[in-house]
């Protein structure tokens, strides 16, 4: 591996990838590290690891990641929704428009961060064609290409891979980075992420 890449698993329905991701390119420009954006499954990634989907969860798992979340956007500035209208739609084809807008060579920071940004503080369904091909192209893409891209047999495969690729690094939540063969779990440990990339020099 690249001794200048985090490799980035994430969920597109993530509120904490959300929350992580402008802080995790603030860290890759610094060092001038590489991201390889992963972006999973992650009920499959749940059903393979023990983990539990959020209306699974007990009532005080679900109130304790609402005062978090509070938390955590108080000592971030950054607003987010916890209870949005559309609370984790099916994911797999914002995840796989991400892949083929990638494939294509775009820079696609804005367009994932834009998509998390639409489900947690704009309640809109990200599992739409409709909302995602208006986000795409409002990060000046062309949105119906790349959902029509997202549903090929090659970004479909990529899409499993990223997600067994999880699996078998030990991944079993979202967003989780991976330098060096180290994996951090939560954006809440970017800080120690930062501190091993200063380590390697």
């Amino acid at each position: 591996m690249n001794d200048k890449t985090i490799d980035y698993y994430f969920w597109l329905n993530s509120d904490w990838a959300y929350l992580g991701a402008d802080r995790l390119q603030g860290i890759a420009d610094k060092y001038d590290v590489a991201i390889n954006y992963k972006p999973v499954d992650l009920p499959d990634v749940y059903a393979r690891t023990g983990g539990m989907l959020l209306h699974q969860r007990s009532p005080e798992r679900q109130a304790y990641r609402v005062a978090e979340l509070k938390r955590w956007c108080r000592k971030l500035g950054i607003h987010i929704n916890p209870h949005p209208r559309y609370l984790c739609p099916n994911a797999d084809l914002a995840s796989c428009m991400v892949i083929a807008a990638s494939q294509s060579g775009a820079d696609i920071t804005a367009l994932y961060k834009a998509i998390l940004r639409a489900e947690w503080c704009e309640d809109q369904d990200i599992s739409s064609d409709i909302t995602l091909i208006d986000i795409a192209n409002k990060q000046r893409l062309d949105g119906q290409a790349l959902v029509n891209q997202a549903r090929t047999p090659q970004i479909l495969s990529l899409y499993r891979q990223y997600t067994d690729e999880a699996v078998g690094c030990g991944i079993f939540g979202s967003p989780s980075y991976v330098f060096q063969d180290e994996l951090f779990w939560g954006q809440d440990r970017l800080d120690m992420l930062e501190e091993a990339i200063q380590r390697a020099g």
